[in-house]
């Protein structure tokens, strides 16, 4: 189950990779397009749309790695049972509101599918395809917190607490290896 969780997190966050590259080719065809005095169609659109997949998609494997910002000034003050504590009910609360919005995100999807909503544009595009990208971010991240929420609950640390500090080894390393602008 492990192997499984980490791969669709690590899939997710190369889709959210993916469509940022997106965004930004979208960004030049429209403004290669300006150029030369071609209109593409809905690139705004579709650079929105591709905005949000990345976003969404990103957040599971951005919490696994330890690279969301995260307000941990009360939690590195507090020592053992009470960071225990702490950590189980943060990550408690985040699991339940994001999977309030999981499910309302669901359900909208569910509507754009059944009223087949298009987006306005020159390119009408079906709606719950942008809408889904978004619930499968907001149910990734979802579990990805019941996981943590899970491992603290049986006495182990959360994903993030280790590669929280192997970004900032790994930061150190990267400025004490490049050379200063003096050299």
């Amino acid at each position: 189950m492990r192997t499984l969780l980490d791969g669709l997190y690590k899939l997710c966050g190369w889709l959210a990779a993916f469509f940022l590259v997106a965004v930004g080719v979208l960004i030049l065809l429209q403004i290669g397009g300006r150029l030369f005095g071609v209109l593409i169609p809905s690139t705004d659109d579709l650079a929105g749309f591709a905005m949000a997949a990345s976003s969404f998609l990103g957040l599971a494997y951005a919490l696994r790695v330890g690279g969301h910002i995260r307000v941990s000034l009360v939690l590195q003050r507090l020592h053992g049972r009470p960071r225990r504590w702490a950590e189980l009910w943060c990550l408690g609360s985040a699991s339940l509101l994001t999977g309030y919005f999981a499910f309302y995100s669901a359900d909208m999807t569910r509507e754009f599918i059944t009223f087949g909503d298009l987006s306005p544009g020159l390119l009408p595009i079906p709606l719950w395809i942008p809408q889904s990208t978004m619930t499968i971010g907001l149910v990734l991240i979802c579990v990805a917190l019941v996981d943590d929420l899970v491992a603290v609950a049986r006495g182990g640390d959360p994903s993030y607490e280790g590669a929280e500090g192997e970004l900032l080894e790994s930061e150190k390393l990267a400025t004490t290896a490049s050379p200063g602008p003096d050299t």
